[in-house]
């Protein structure tokens, strides 16, 4: 059975940097793209960011560009989101999820995403 964890949430203050991981267990092989989407109250689930396992493609929501980055290690099966500069809008809970497509550019729509984690809350103070 296919298990995605994230570890990595907290409060910070506005300016700050926070690192979350996502570790995938149940599977031999890694996804070819994974990504992290995020869900602040009374809105949608939106994505942050993805990467493909195919050259290592990555998308950045306009929102985060040039302040988090996403990166894998397929050899741990795991995904980490380094957010720096944060932003009280970047409050939300944050979803690691984990995609049996292998296309690129790696896939941004939930509905294209086959596994997600329970989630970790992210709290920037201003």
């Amino acid at each position: 059975q296919v298990r995605l964890v994230e570890s990595g949430g907290g409060l910070v203050q506005a300016g700050g940097s926070l690192r979350l991981s996502c570790q995938a267990s149940g599977r031999t092989f890694s996804f070819p793209a994974m990504g992290w989407f995020r869900q602040a109250p009374g809105k949608e689930r939106e994505i942050v960011t993805a990467i493909g396992s195919i050259g290592g493609s990555t998308y950045y929501a306009d929102s985060v560009k040039g302040r988090f980055t996403i990166s894998r290690d397929n050899a741990k099966n795991t995904v980490y989101l380094q957010m720096n500069s944060l932003k009280p809008e970047d409050t939300a809970v944050y979803y690691c999820a984990a995609s049996l497509r292998a296309v690129v550019p790696a896939p941004r729509s939930p509905g294209d995403y086959d596994y997600w984690g329970q989630g970790t809350q992210v709290t920037v103070s201003s």
